[in-house]
């Protein structure tokens, strides 16, 4: 890979990237008002478990799909793995997510000089998720499929651990030992997600859509999902 396409992808993956992704702990601040996550030990078993069950299944998966979309020019397939994005967002909050990222992500690009102003232009037409807005930005970069879902994981994994300091709450050594676990992880959720395909890929995450439902309606919140 090529220099320029690494620090691509280490600005994508960044906390800094201007998306929001900060604002969101993906239900784990219902997990732990539920009782569910306590402790530094219970964060981490409940993101590792996420990391594998929802992430790699869905989102990573779907990822890999829209680069080779986009770099094929198959716009079709692009809006259908976006669609189905939307549709597979269990809550009303996990919905805005995306959305919200989507539509932040595309701002970004129209100021960055990555991805053609066609392909833009192709994402604007068609309320962008998170994943099809980051697969066009991470694509564009020539680096590999991989390493562009490793990108994204992490930047995953980075924003989770921030939200398991603020939501349990964790000092700063506990949550670098849950970004570690995290990114032993990664690699293998990768893995997984590269070998899904339309059959295979799914969205199918009860308890996170259950406690996130509850989210929606918690008297006194962090996070906005």
């Amino acid at each position: 890979m090529q220099d320029s396409a690494l620090m691509q992808l280490m600005w994508l993956a960044s906390p800094a990237l201007p998306i929001g992704g900060f604002s969101y702990s993906e239900v784990l601040e219902a997990a732990v008002e539920s009782g569910r996550v306590g402790n530094e030990a219970q964060a981490q078993v409940w993101l590792v478990e996420q990391l594998h069950m929802s992430l790699a299944r869905s989102e990573l998966a779907v990822l890999a799909q829209g680069i080779a979309a986009w770099r094929t020019q198959d716009l079709a397939r692009v809006a259908r793995l976006n669609a189905w994005v939307l549709q597979s967002r269990e809550s009303s909050e996990l919905r805005a997510q995306t959305e919200q990222m989507g539509r932040s992500l595309l701002e970004w690009l129209r100021n960055h000089t990555t991805a053609s102003a066609g392909d833009i232009a192709a994402l604007a037409a068609m309320d962008p998720s998170y994943p099809l807005a980051f697969a066009l930005a991470a694509g564009s970069t020539g680096a590999p499929v991989r390493d562009c879902l490793l990108a994204y994981a992490f930047g995953w994994a980075e924003n989770m651990a921030q939200a398991a300091i603020k939501a349990v709450p964790l000092g700063q050594s506990a949550g670098q030992r849950i970004l570690s676990a995290l990114t032993a992880e990664i690699p293998a959720a990768v893995a997984h997600a590269q070998s899904l395909d339309d059959d295979t890929r799914q969205a199918f995450s009860p308890m996170l859509a259950i406690l996130s439902s509850q989210h929606e309606v918690q008297y006194s919140r962090l996070f906005r999902s």
